[in-house]
């Protein structure tokens, strides 16, 4: 399986690990995985780079969901979807440089192999260090368990008969016999002068021992009487909502805390730089500091996932939140290298290998677009490209949300599966007509002189094709009960922002885009008023 056509297609694997990042929503989970085939000889290492890059996109899913809850407010939710947004424009342009620079010229591989060939590696086991699963663990222990080894026997390519992946039996009873076992044995014998092996079948009294289960494990699933699929798509749905309604509570929860007084030192402390001349360290000290962060948490979406509603109310700023995202990335690596050194043996090169990789990528990734102003700025701007697009059409959101995560990757892996030819074809045409309209749209911005005239806008295609204008008519048709109500919603939120810029100017807050989430009630507004 490790020299699998399919796997060897570097998009394929982007996509695979895009996928697999989505349903499971956690990068962590997902390149533990792929670092473990490694290690188990499934995959070699060249394909499971691009696994681990596309690990990385999806991972970002999580806070993109997150900016959702603040769907309410049109401020808010512009400043929420690009705060979750930056996460995906920086993993989403280090792949395709990267990626294109790891087909050309073997970077990620060579260096990583580099780095591990001449190590003196030890033959024990570490320990794996977890601190969610010490709090999580047995709550999900009550409601499933799983068989390790058919886990173990699925990946390794083994049949397993009848067994099932969830546990069902926790204690078997061991009751051993004496039994008459046939064997094809070789027996000599001497035809003449030869001596001469023949297959012979021979039968002999063996011990063995049967096992019947006595005690069922103590958790939901095992006293439900379903099969692994129907389990499987019961407790996907539900994890997936819980999931949502839990993002969502945190978003509330954190509109309920930051408030006022308390928004407004967090916000000026938070954004705050170190002090000259050392100001220019305050983004790489960020970095530091998401990359720890997430090493305790050992989940870059739950990092990232808190930030995106704070900068959404106001309380940090989106060129805060970038370096602390970087960071993330940096600290999600550590899951990787903590299940690469819980192999032994040959397999603790490759699997090493594979978890440098990771590493050798975010870092790149970071050397590249953070350092020069310039670059830095690509998918910040990009991100707010996208967050003033959602403002203004609030729609926009889950059509990215499904296009990114879900549509492009599908639609790259169906390509992949029809062959390298149609895969081929479909990047000669889409890649440089993308690349052409990139490219007009800056030269319109920045140059326009340099075009020719027909090139100076789009207005000589149809308005489809250049505006979201034509598809917001069509949607309004089916959604105006909505838009009424987003309407009502909007209205009374537009005011108390109004208000509450009264109040900030004269407790000496500044105004702007960036203020502390709006109050929710004429009663909060008038008690803020009598304590200024």
């Amino acid at each position: 399986m490790s020299n699998h056509v399919l796997l060897q297609n570097p998009l394929t694997g982007l996509m695979i690990g895009i996928l697999a990042t989505v349903l499971m929503q956690s990068s962590s989970t997902s390149t533990s995985i792929v670092v473990t085939m490694v290690a188990s000889n499934m995959i070699d290492v060249e394909p499971a780079i691009s696994i681990i890059m596309g690990a990385n996109i999806g991972t970002s899913v999580t806070n993109t969901i997150v900016s959702l809850a603040q769907y309410g407010n049109r401020d808010e939710f512009r400043r929420a979807f690009g705060a979750a947004t930056v996460h995906d424009m920086f993993n989403w342009l280090s792949v395709c440089l990267l990626l294109t620079v790891e087909v050309c010229t073997g970077y990620l591989y060579k260096l990583s192999g580099l780095m591990v060939s001449n190590l003196s590696l030890p033959k024990y086991k570490t320990r794996k260090f977890d601190m969610l699963k010490v709090i999580t663990k047995p709550v999900t222990n009550l409601i499933v368990q799983l068989d390790k080894e058919v886990i173990e026997g699925i990946a390794t390519g083994q049949y397993w008969g009848g067994r099932r992946l969830l546990k069902v039996w926790c204690k078997y009873n061991k009751t051993y016999i004496l039994q008459n076992v046939t064997r094809e044995v070789n027996v000599s014998s001497s035809e003449g002068p030869n001596l001469i092996f023949k297959l012979q079948n021979v039968t002999q009294l063996e011990e063995a021992y049967i096992t019947s289960p006595t005690e069922k494990c103590y958790c939901l699933m095992s006293y439900i009487n379903w099969n692994d699929s129907v389990s499987g798509v019961v407790l996907l749905v539900i994890s997936l909502l819980s999931l949502v309604f839990c993002l969502m509570g945190m978003v509330r929860l954190l509109h309920s805390m930051l408030r006022g007084p308390v928004a407004s030192a967090l916000k000026k402390t938070i954004n705050s730089d170190i002090p000259k001349p050392c100001s220019f360290l305050t983004g790489y000290v960020a970095i530091i500091i998401g990359a720890i962060l997430t090493i305790i948490l050992q989940s870059s979406s739950i990092f990232t996932s808190t930030l995106t509603p704070l900068v959404g109310m106001g309380v940090i700023h989106i060129e805060r939140m970038y370096p602390l995202t970087l960071g993330s990335n940096i600290g999600t690596t550590a899951t990787g290298l903590l299940a690469a050194m819980a192999t032994s043996g040959d397999k603790l090169k490759a699997a090493l290998q594979i978890g440098l990789c990771h590493l050798l990528f975010n870092l790149t990734g970071i050397l590249i677009f953070y350092p020069v102003p310039v670059m830095r700025k690509l998918p910040i701007n990009l991100a707010k490209m996208l967050g003033n697009t959602t403002a203004k059409y609030r729609w926009f959101a889950f059509l990215y949300l499904l296009t990114a995560f879900f549509l492009l990757p599908a639609f790259v892996f169906a390509l992949s599966l029809a062959g390298k030819y149609a895969l081929i074809t479909a990047c000669a045409i889409i890649i440089p007509l993308l690349a052409f309209i990139i490219i007009v749209n800056i030269l319109q911005r920045k140059m326009e002189n340099v075009l020719p005239k027909v090139l100076r806008n789009w207005d000589w295609l149809p308005l489809c094709l250049h505006s979201l204008e034509p598809m917001d008519k069509f949607l309004s048709k089916f959604t105006g009960f909505c838009k009424m109500c987003q309407k009502k919603l909007d209205q009374p939120r537009a005011n108390e922002g109004s208000s509450l810029s009264t109040i900030n100017n004269s407790c000496g807050v500044s105004p702007g885009a960036d203020s502390p989430s709006s109050f929710h009630s004429t009663a909060r507004l008038i008690q803020d008023t009598t304590k200024c």
